[in-house]
């Protein structure tokens, strides 16, 4: 924690770029904890790539660790180059939100300097592009910087009582999409309503990857019988999105597969 308090050291007002997840919720508990809740602002942005849950999600931790938080519009589904869903794609996306913050909250709420939950497990990997308009925003990466990894920062959680502490990651919809896919709104919402569907059996996490007609669904594998069980409600409810087929990846949830896969890495299991 020493080294994140030199991390933020000479900061009067923070924006904390916040998804809710356990990286932004611990930057944010410590934020809180080491400025004061008159200091920070977290930041949520809101497109079709976020999934309701997690908006749902990101205000309940908010409001739990007694943090202001605003929500802000971001347009990545205009920006051609998120669209065509090349492995930089969160580049873009990141660009999007950091840009929208420069633009419309640094100056309306007095901020000084603006942090994302970036932790040195993400800073080694080789999928993770959105750290290159972090970069060019100078936007700050505490936990990184203070050598910080996953297990590190779910610890740190554990100790302020951050309800997400011991929560699965979850990446943006888009990310269920191919790479030389298109991006597109209704691909997003085809998704999230068939993620709905899943998770509402109970199982602890989930990724629907659009395969066109194809809803490929991936969860841990101690939920595959889970999912096998209800495989006629889901094959119906994968059809309510609008997919004409629906099948199990018996490989199991695989973090990262599009990107990691497109850079020539195996996906992590």
């Amino acid at each position: 924690m020493d080294r994140v308090t030199e991390a933020l050291d000479g900061v009067h007002r923070l924006g904390v770029a916040f998804s809710g997840g356990v990286d932004s919720a611990t930057l944010l508990a410590l934020s809180l904890r080491l400025l004061g809740r008159e200091r920070v602002l977290a930041i949520t942005g809101v497109s079709p790539s976020l999934a309701a849950r997690d908006r749902r999600r990101a205000r309940d931790v908010a409001d739990g660790l007694g943090a202001t938080v605003v929500e802000v519009p971001t347009h990545e589904g205009e920006r051609e180059d998120y669209r065509r869903n090349g492995p930089d794609r969160c580049f873009f996306c990141k660009d999007e939100l950091f840009s929208v913050i420069s633009d419309e909250l640094v100056s309306e709420h007095d901020l000084d300097a603006v942090a994302y939950g970036e932790n040195a497990d993400d800073a080694r990997r080789p999928d993770r592009p959105g750290a290159g308009a972090a970069r060019r925003h100078r936007v700050l990466r505490p936990l990184a910087d203070a050598g910080a990894d996953k297990a590190t920062v779910r610890a740190l959680a554990r100790w302020l009582d951050v309800p997400t502490a011991d929560a699965p990651a979850s990446p943006c919809l888009a990310s269920r999409i191919p790479h030389g896919q298109e991006v597109t709104a209704e691909k997003l919402a085809q998704v999230e309503a068939a993620e709905d569907a899943v998770l509402a059996l109970g199982v602890s996490d989930v990724r629907v990857r659009h395969h066109g007609d194809l809803a490929r669904i991936e969860v841990p594998p101690t939920d595959l019988s889970t999912v096998l069980e209800h495989r006629e409600a889901l094959v119906a409810a994968c059809r309510t999105a609008g997919f004409r087929h629906a099948t199990v990846d018996l490989a199991g949830l695989q973090s990262g597969v599009f990107t990691l896969e497109a850079l020539g890495l195996r996906a992590a299991r």
